[in-house]
């Protein structure tokens, strides 16, 4: 077994990191997920390179809960980590995984979340303790587990484990044991996760059989892979454009007047849908409508200040890699890839 302590750049940097990394707690599930679905796509553009020649499997990530140990788990069956990986891009904190691997893969790693490397610490946020179990794609390497509660001290040591991927495995702190409840973590799912373009499993289905509610043996999928802002204009029909609508407004009644599908790729790359709603009285005026996201992962519905004045009125969604994830609303608004799309995004929109 090793015993080490995690290369970090200043002292006390756990403590910033759970209580100041992120503005809210709650991120730390979009993390973890956004991180297993880096690693499903890096195993994915491996397979199609020819570099990793066995069966994919099953690639669900899935999320599970277990009150009585008082832990979520993450797991994926993606790429993994051998030993030497877990030191470089877990004991040494700020170093990105993605960052090396679409360095090495530049023309097909466009799917790759992750670029600040920060991400999974955001898990000791809400976490007395954390392990990793994880087997790397690499056949030749032993499966590692490592652990940390949340001081600069870890163990990383070999395990068995039978199949590639990783298990992240979260101690819940007393202060956080509000995320043991089923709702809260279908609640964050469906926010954050909702439209990731790796399917995420929470449970299983229930149905109504002799009087009640029960479970069956299919995963309960939260996530829809390919929302229509993902595909061409030409693949989709004015119903579709319809659906979606509904799709991120579950409770509005009323179509739209009008909607737009944005694909920008210069000065910046930005993709997107956005509606003009139908307001019978001023009253029905709805600010922050507008979900941003990166990648297809959400970063915030509270845009003003982010997005151009009009386009406030407007629902939708718009979609682009350079937005910074880990950060909070009012670093948005300073980011300068987010002042480009104040400036430059009107005149995108001629028809509004």
């Amino acid at each position: 077994m090793q015993k080490g302590k995690i290369n970090v750049t200043g002292e006390d940097i756990f403590p910033i990191i759970k209580k100041f990394l992120y503005s809210d707690h709650e991120i730390f599930l979009r993390e973890l997920i956004s991180n297993a679905v880096d690693a499903t796509q890096k195993i994915k553009i491996l397979s199609s390179k020819g570099e990793y020649e066995d069966e994919l499997g099953n690639l669900t990530v899935r999320v599970k809960i277990d009150k009585k140990a008082k832990t979520i788990t993450v797991s994926d069956a993606g790429i993994g980590m051998d030993k030497e990986e877990i030191d470089k891009y877990i004991n040494q904190i700020a170093f990105s995984g993605a960052t090396d691997f679409i360095e090495k893969h530049k023309d097909d790693a466009n799917a790759i979340i992750g670029h600040f490397g920060l991400g999974f610490y955001s898990s000791f946020m809400v976490s007395d303790s954390v392990e990793i179990i994880s087997k790397s794609y690499k056949t030749e390497k032993p499966a590692v587990r490592w652990e940390c509660d949340g001081s600069p001290d870890f163990t990383l040591e070999e395990v068995e484990k039978e199949n590639r991927g990783t298990d992240i495995i979260l101690h819940i702190d007393k202060d956080s044991e509000n995320f043991l409840e089923d709702s809260k973590i279908e609640e964050l799912l469906n926010k954050y996760c909702k439209f990731l373009p790796v399917e995420i499993a929470f449970g299983k289905e229930k149905e109504w059989k002799d009087n009640k509610s029960v479970e069956t043996d299919k995963d309960h999928i939260i996530n829809n892979t390919t929302p229509a802002w993902t595909k061409k204009p030409a693949d989709l029909t004015d119903d579709d454009y319809k659906n979606f609508y509904k799709e991120l407004y579950p409770g509005s009644f009323e179509e739209p007047l009008f909607y737009i599908h944005l694909n920008v790729d210069y000065p910046f790359n930005l993709t997107g849908i956005l509606y003009f709603p139908k307001f019978k009285n001023t009253i029905e005026i709805q600010k922050n409508k507008i979900q941003l996201f990166q990648r297809q992962v959400f970063v915030t519905d509270s845009v003003e200040g982010i997005v151009p004045e009009f386009l406030t009125l407007l629902h939708g969604v718009l979609d682009s890699p350079d937005i910074p994830l880990n950060v909070s609303r009012s670093y948005l608004q300073s980011d300068r890839n987010v002042k480009k799309y104040q400036a430059i995004l009107p005149k995108k929109l001629p028809t509004v």
